[in-house]
Formats: C-alpha cells, sequence, structure tokens
C-alpha cells in the first residue's frame, strides 16, 4: 500500500469540528511555524480494516515515507504500553465511525517517545455510507518539554524566593531557618496566601523600602572584611 505523500495544509480541512481549544491551539502553533513534520493525516477504510499514512506521520513513528503499510497491530506497537488501553478505546470509536480527539504517546522505531494528538471524524461515500475515518496526527513533544521547562523554571523560582526571604529572616531576628521558615508559613496561613506569594511580597515590600545609611554601612564593613 503506497503511502499517503500529500499533506493538506488547509486549516479548515485539518481542523473537524471535534477538537478541543487546547488542541486547536496547539494546531495553529505548528501551522503557524510551518513544519510540515509536526503535522500529518491519515485514513482508515473499513474495507479491508486498512489505514494510510501521509508521510509526516510515517516519519512519527520513525519510518521512511513509503517504506511501511501501516496495519492496526502496527500501530498499537508504537503506542506507549500506559497508553495501550487509551488508545484501544480510541480504535473502537474509530471502527464505529465516531468522531475522536486524544492525546497520547507513541514510541518510534528508535525508542523516543513522543506526545501526540489525534483528531479523526468520520468518511463518508457518495451516497452517505460510512466508509471510515479520516483526521490528522499533531506531533506536541517539543512544545510540552518547552511546558515542563517553563514549570519546573517556575517551581526554581518560587524555591529561590523562599529562601532569600528565609535568608532575610535569620539576619534581621538572628534565628535559625527551620525558625525563619516557620515564620514564613505562619505568615501563610494567617493571610491566606501560599508560601510563594508570601515570600514574593515579603521581598517586593523590602525593595521598596530604602535601606538606612546605618544598615548599609554595616553591610558594607561585614561584606569589605571578609577574610
Amino acid at each position: 500500500m503506497a503511502v499517503n505523500s500529500h499533506d493538506k495544509t488547509d486549516r479548515e480541512k485539518l481542523v473537524p469540528d471535534v477538537i478541543d481549544e487546547e488542541e486547536l491551539s496547539a494546531v495553529d502553533l505548528v501551522l503557524g511555524l510551518g513544519d510540515p513534520q509536526k503535522v500529518g493525516r491519515f485514513s482508515f477504510f473499513l474495507d479491508g480494516d486498512r489505514w494510510e499514512w501521509s508521510d509526516a506521520v510515517a516519519r512519527m513513528h520513525g519510518y521512511q515515507p513509503g517504506t511501511v503499510e501501516p496495519t492496526t497491530e502496527l500501530l498499537l506497537r508504537h503506542k506507549h504500553p500506559e497508553d495501550r488501553e487509551h488508545v484501544a478505546a480510541v480504535l473502537d470509536r474509530v471502527r464505529k465511525g465516531k468522531p475522536f480527539s486524544s492525546r497520547h504517546r507513541i514510541v518510534d522505531t528508535g525508542g523516543r517517545t513522543r506526545c501526540v494528538v489525534v483528531v479523526g471524524d468520520r468518511t463518508l461515500d457518495d451516497d452517505g455510507n460510512l466508509i471510515g475515518t479520516s483526521g490528522f496526527y499533531v506531533d506536541v513533544t517539543d512544545s510540552l518539554h518547552s511546558d515542563i521547562t517553563k514549570v519546573l523554571s517556575a517551581v526554581a523560582d518560587s524555591r529561590a524566593q523562599i529562601e532569600q526571604a528565609k535568608g532575610v529572616l535569620m539576619a534581621a531576628y538572628n534565628v535559625s531557618a527551620e525558625r525563619a521558615f516557620e515564620t514564613l508559613v505562619w505568615r501563610s496561613q494567617e493571610a491566606n496566601l501560599k508560601l510563594r506569594e508570601v515570600a514574593s511580597r515579603f521581598l517586593a515590600a523590602l525593595a521598596h523600602q530604602a535601606a538606612s545609611l546605618e544598615t548599609q554601612s554595616h553591610i558594607d564593613q561585614a561584606l569589605l572584611t571578609l577574610e
């Protein structure tokens, strides 16, 4: 079976009504980048339980275009083990000609795990009879990694602010790190604010209050006399 080598990039053809806003944003992002390897078409035909992949979808699974005949067995083999039960339920919708939208992981021939969004809708013949399903894959692996990086960065920033606030309290009150942390937690509970928000507001308040000349002098002396 020849792999269909023509990816449709027209947004109206790519996006059926079943896609949600989050997935729509992913499609818009990919199409805006103009990278044809991130979006690809697929078709499934009830007659003969046949599949067709575009070049892009073949590459997502680690194959050179035209070198593999996609089958249901091959499809499932590439699904991440933890996602196979979910994908099996999706395939049941595919065979019934029902629209679907799925986010799951696939493992390519090189062992790399990719996160994909797969969206499909029923395909009818000229007489209105159900003949299969067609839709598209969107590889969102890179954007997912970017989101994770942003989350980890935000967590690191929050921890840094909490540590900085602790340091200020330790120096101001001559208390241990544990006691400084307990003080922040107490204010968090009293003000009904998240701990990172307490630390952020505390530091912001200090930043808006210029240190006295006496305080600055003590800091200068301590810093310059280090040995």
